[in-house]
């Protein structure tokens, strides 16, 4: 049997340089994010003894396209990882499968190269902008830069440079952790008793498309009545470049009388089911946290950003967080009482690929699975 790759390819605007890599998502398991394994083909007599590099861009933009003016920019560029990879270094000797394959395939003008990236970097994730006519999303990308120059120091020039578009993304842990569970009391002044809120989800992590059941206990001590119960789920972004750049979307809700008017002394158990996603969020709403986007691809809502370490926050750029939020509205003398319980919002892991051990690679299923990124991702 014969196995075929599906690859991705991009060739510089002369031709001369050609980029081929197997995929263009790289999984950040928190201690280590997937290494970016790729194979170019040069024109050798075109060098002329100049050098080849690889470079890994993360663009962190946190304003407007529409609003630069003056000189003034509203993106930060990090260089994540580079590499010299023609001269080739000869230490590097190990190939990864595909890349096997592919030099088998391209013939002796083709070089392998492998970047690492370290693993406090960002994952990928777009805010939505209010109308596509703004420019450039705000949010964090990825880019995959390979040109030929002198010094990687040097700026490229666009006729013989490649740059693809990448995306860094997590997925949910296996483990589902501590139930998510909290009791929130409220008294009032110059009344007698209390009202109490008991919340509860079944599990800590949910998965994208899944719905969410909340688990609530009302308990009315005091002299109120209730008369109206809502639940809602939060997505809550923090851009850590500014001291409050924190806000919160509501990406799914529910409100119902169901149970009221809840009188004094009496009681109210019910599980209500929510299922957060792009439609129940409002549609004009600017700044919803996207899935890093590719050309022509659905966009999910961000999953929830992990990390290792809480003090290198500073480092993400943007955090995405999610919680379920209950509130019992008491009247507009009264008041309310709201209860939050934060879980974890994510894809699964996917069933990681087998592969077969065969050597060989079909030239037109090459061809035909060989895929050109989309001019979305041009410099």
């Amino acid at each position: 049997m014969v196995l075929a790759f599906k690859v991705f390819k991009k060739s510089c605007p002369n031709g001369k340089l050609t980029v081929y890599l197997g995929k263009r998502d790289y999984v950040d398991n928190l201690t280590k994010i997937e290494p970016i394994e790729g194979v170019l083909v040069i024109d050798e007599e075109y060098l002329k003894g100049r050098k080849v590099f690889g470079q890994v861009i993360c663009s962190f933009r946190y304003g407007r396209e529409e609003d630069e003016v003056m000189g003034l920019e509203f993106q930060k560029d990090l260089l994540m990882a580079s590499e010299e990879i023609i001269p080739a270094n000869e230490k590097k000797a190990t190939v990864s499968k595909l890349q096997e394959r592919l030099l088998k395939k391209l013939g002796t003008s083709a070089f392998p190269f492998t970047l690492e990236l370290p693993k406090s970097s960002p994952p990928s994730v777009t805010l939505r902008p209010k109308n596509e006519t703004e420019g450039k999303p705000c949010g964090v990308e990825y880019s995959l830069r390979v040109f030929i120059g002198d010094s990687q120091d040097e700026k490229p020039h666009k006729r013989n440079s490649v740059t693809l578009g990448l995306r860094i993304i997590q997925f949910a842990p296996s483990k589902n952790g501590r139930q998510p569970c909290t009791v929130v009391r409220r008294d009032f002044v110059l009344s007698p008793g209390e009202l109490e809120l008991e919340m509860s989800l079944d599990k800590q992590v949910f998965h994208h498309g899944e719905s969410i059941p909340v688990n609530m206990t009302i308990l009315n001590k005091s002299n109120k009545t209730v008369k109206k119960i809502s639940a809602t789920i939060q997505q809550c972004i923090d851009v850590c470049l500014f001291d409050h750049g924190t806000y919160k979307t509501t990406v799914a809700s529910l409100e119902t009388t169901e149970g009221c008017p809840l009188a004094p002394g009496s009681s109210f158990s019910k599980t209500f089911t929510v299922t957060p996603s792009i439609q129940s969020a409002s549609p004009d709403r600017r700044g919803l946290a996207l899935d890093g986007r590719m050309k022509d691809e659905k966009c999910d809502l961000a999953s929830t950003t992990l990390m290792v370490n809480p003090d290198e926050r500073d480092s993400f750029g943007i955090i995405v967080t999610y919680a379920v939020k209950v509130k019992l509205f008491l009247g507009a003398l009264a008041g309310e009482l709201v209860g939050e319980l934060p879980f974890i919002f994510m894809h699964p892991k996917p069933n990681p690929r087998k592969l077969e051990h065969n050597d060989s690679v079909n030239v037109e299923a090459f061809r035909q699975d060989t895929e050109d990124f989309g001019s979305q991702d041009n410099p």
